[in-house]
């Protein structure tokens, strides 16, 4: 056995970071040539706080499309925590955690729901998270005519806008939460059992994994990446906003990052590095059409654009592997 077959195989770079650089580049030239400027530390902070709000919600859905499943419910989820969160401080410092605390429980627990309606009830989670999601935009418009409740100080100049030099203690709590993340994924049993789910539901059940617990898992965990997100948007609008979540299209627009950062939409293959980078590079797309104050239907129509070209490039890969 030669020296080369011990070491350990290299990964190659997801993709994404190729599209990624490719993007500021040209992005550059292009705001340059309009006269503006596309590296500096405003558009830099802009660009991250973006991505932070986005990405945590994409992580969490990273989670629940790797086990073969989804979540349409996590843009109603953002704005609900956004609510509890802010009128439960009500201005105070001295509520902030139990808050927290707070909005989280609420968050798994819708998590909870969304899982055992997949598991338990046997409903197409398409068809369930979209139905909790419609229940919880239905509270929330009979309930809320516009913000409520304050968030308290210390919680909006530290999440809110922090900073460590040009870059937002939000989008660093990003940064550790998809660490957290993509170690649940490679080192832990979780992680193992959560892809051969998403990868073949039968062969894992028939391999001792529990998958409706497993499935359970990971909605709860895709809520709780949902509410962590409500928690910082609350943190940035200093009060809780009820439309918050579906004016932001966080729902889809997390499912995308997670297709353009290689995750596969029937489970099993990806991970939250990929979804990482299709955030930044979905923040990176807002920042060049801002500095050229591009209309917000242009902004979609290239959007969707690029999922479909990654979904495209992604299905051809996988038909070359499967004729190899």
């Amino acid at each position: 056995m030669t020296t080369r077959a011990l070491l350990p195989a290299r990964r190659p770079v997801p993709g994404v970071f190729v599209a990624l650089a490719l993007t500021l580049t040209i992005g550059w030239l292009v705001v340059l040539l309009d006269g503006g400027q596309l590296v500096n530390q405003s558009t830099t902070v802009s660009l991250l706080h973006v991505a932070a709000g986005l990405g945590f919600v994409a992580v969490g859905q990273t989670l629940v499309i790797l086990g073969g499943s989804l979540d349409l419910s996590v843009a109603y989820v953002v704005s609900l925590s956004t609510l509890v969160a802010a009128e439960a401080m009500a201005g105070r410092d001295s509520a902030m955690l139990p808050a927290i605390g707070l909005t989280l429980l609420v968050c798994a627990g819708i998590g909870l729901l969304n899982g055992l309606l997949v598991t338990a009830g046997r409903i197409n989670a398409f068809i369930a998270t979209l139905g909790v999601g419609l229940l919880l935009k239905g509270y929330l418009d009979n309930g809320y005519a516009g913000p409520a409740g304050s968030t308290s100080p210390t919680l909006v100049q530290t999440l809110g806008y922090q900073r460590v030099g040009p870059v937002p203690v939000a989008f660093l709590l990003l940064l550790l939460v998809a660490g957290a993340a993509w170690f649940a994924l490679a080192r832990t049993r979780f992680g193992h059992h959560l892809l051969a789910v998403g990868g073949d539901e039968e062969v894992a059940r028939l391999s001792g994994v529990r998958t409706d617990r497993v499935r359970v898992t990971a909605h709860v965990l895709c809520s709780l990446c949902a509410g962590i997100a409500g928690i910082y948007l609350a943190s940035r609008l200093g009060s809780g906003a009820p439309r918050v979540g579906s004016e932001g299209l966080y729902d889809l627009e997390s499912i995308a990052a997670v297709v353009i950062g290689g995750t596969a939409l029937a489970g099993g293959r990806g991970g939250v590095i990929g979804t990482v980078g299709g955030v930044l590079l979905l923040a990176t797309i807002d920042a060049v059409f801002n500095q050229l104050a591009v209309d917000a239907f242009a902004k979609q129509v290239v959007r969707g654009v690029i999922i479909i070209a990654a979904v495209a490039v992604y299905a051809r890969r996988t038909m070359r592997k499967a004729a190899g």
